[in-house]
């Protein structure tokens, strides 16, 4: 088996957040890498990967960052694959960590997800995957079926909730 999505974090303290992005990725049967790269103290093992990235079978890289933020951007650089950006909530409440992120200048975007949403991030990935791959296509719309069940459910169970003036 060989990995198909990198998931990179400036240091493993994001571990706690990316998971997420690992639990979509292997709830889909996508087989991914994790990695700590930092753009500011490993920037050498950085270009390597991400030139790097395609030669080794990667589709789709998730890269993590909180405050400077600079890990997606440096590695989109690099690269013509897609770039996922999950800001971290390290400082600023994590905004400092947004706007570097989904700021990039013309010619080297980075998607980005919400602050810690890796979760979001694995289900982007595998959907940029899905373009060309039939089995993570059918897995992502058995996988939309279930959001809708579940909000389903939970319509149904707030009819059993009770308030003297509740109408429904």
């Amino acid at each position: 088996m060989k990995a198909q999505v990198s998931i990179i974090m400036g240091s493993t303290s994001d571990l706690p957040v990316m998971e997420k992005a690992a639990k979509v990725l292997n709830d889909f049967k996508i087989p991914f890498e994790i990695h700590a790269l930092s753009a500011h103290r490993t920037p050498e093992a950085v270009e390597q990967f991400a030139k790097n990235a395609e030669a080794n079978g990667i589709q789709v890289i998730i890269a993590a960052a909180g405050m400077a933020a600079h890990l997606p951007g440096v590695i989109a650089s690099m690269t013509t694959l897609p770039v996922i950006g999950v800001p971290i909530k390290a400082s600023l409440d994590g905004l400092d960590a947004l706007l570097a992120i989904v700021q990039m200048p013309p010619g080297i975007p980075v998607a980005t997800v919400g602050i810690n949403a890796a979760e979001n991030a694995g289900i982007l990935a595998a959907q940029c995957m899905a373009t060309g791959d039939v089995r993570i296509r059918e897995e992502l719309k058995r996988y939309k079926v279930t959001l809708k069940e579940k909000i389903v459910k939970a319509n149904a169970e707030l009819k059993t909730v009770t308030f003297e003036y509740k109408t429904n």
